[in-house]
């Protein structure tokens, strides 16, 4: 019986809905969904009535928990007996640039005292690892993979923003005047025949047909351009906010995107990724207002 669908259906029976589960096992509501339905099909058994409130347990779910049970038991004492070591090893995480070197490095000095003895591998570059070939133990992506023996869920939404080098005022004014096509500065931006992925693709949510006349494929470097008077360009708000450098234009224009969370599923029980999962998550919660601004943490 394979033990990873077990894991869903243990939690969906403990939760009583995906909602739940999928909180508890750090995975998306879709994700638990088709593992109790393939169990369902192995074993070709109904093992939950779906009712508006939740998911019922069935004859046959009730007679395969005490069985599930066992085995979870078995694997918390493997568990138990490796102790510390589980909190030892190297952990791999790919992330954006922007993300990696703007939000995560700054705060990871936390998780690293907490766990010194695990060894990190934070690549943030443009480009990721595919953690489907463990190329990485997980990924912070800007979409949704569809492949691959993988467990995803959304880790965050996020905002960019058009912003200006601060010590100009007069291309603020323009910029809130005229269309950026003849408001007389350069666009900075991606280039577009090296994007790395179809969501930074945004200038035309700006104004329709725009595009970049001083381009980089780092969001770091675009960051530097801007703010040292090369002109004008989409930044995402967590990387531009805190730079005295910038200022904020067309505030109302807000293009939203989101972070994705994507790891195989069979480095997923391991206590080192489950305890980086939950220090990210409290991170980003801590960081919503950061991430999208004017967003409440209530």
């Amino acid at each position: 019986m394979d033990w990873d669908k077990l894991q869903y259906f243990l939690s969906v029976a403990h939760h009583g809905t995906l909602a739940r589960a999928a909180q508890a096992l750090h995975v998306d509501p879709t994700t638990v969904s088709r593992r109790v339905s393939s169990l369902e099909a192995d074993l070709q058994q109904t093992l939950f009535e779906r009712a508006p409130a939740g998911f019922v347990l069935t004859a046959a779910g009730r007679a395969l928990v005490p069985h599930a049970e066992t085995m979870a038991a078995a694997a918390a004492r493997i568990h138990a007996r490796e102790g510390p070591s589980d909190l030892s090893g190297q952990l791999r995480i790919s992330v954006s640039e922007g993300f990696g070197s703007s939000f995560i490095a700054p705060r990871l000095t936390g998780f690293v005292a907490a766990h010194p003895e695990i060894e990190i591998d934070l690549v943030a570059s443009s480009g990721f690892l595919n953690p489907s070939r463990r190329e990485a133990d997980m990924a912070v992506l800007l979409a949704r993979p569809r492949k691959g023996p993988l467990r995803t869920r959304k880790l965050a939404d996020y905002s960019l923003g058009l912003y200006a080098p601060a010590d100009r005022p007069d291309w603020q004014d323009a910029v809130e005047r005229a269309p950026l096509s003849r408001a007389g500065m350069a666009v900075i931006g991606y280039m577009p025949d090296i994007l790395y992925a179809p969501e930074l693709d945004y200038l035309g949510e700006i104004e329709p047909g725009l595009r970049a006349t001083v381009r980089s494929s780092s969001i770091l470097a675009q960051r530097r351009m801007i703010a040292s008077g090369a002109g004008v360009g989409v930044l995402p708000c967590f990387l531009a906010a805190e730079d005295p450098a910038l200022v904020r234009v067309r505030p109302d224009q807000t293009i939203g995107r989101s972070f994705w969370l994507a790891l195989h599923r069979d480095v997923a029980p391991q206590p080192r990724i489950r305890a980086f999962i939950d220090w990210l998550d409290t991170e980003v919660q801590k960081e919503r207002g950061l991430l999208v601004p004017g967003q409440s943490l209530s």
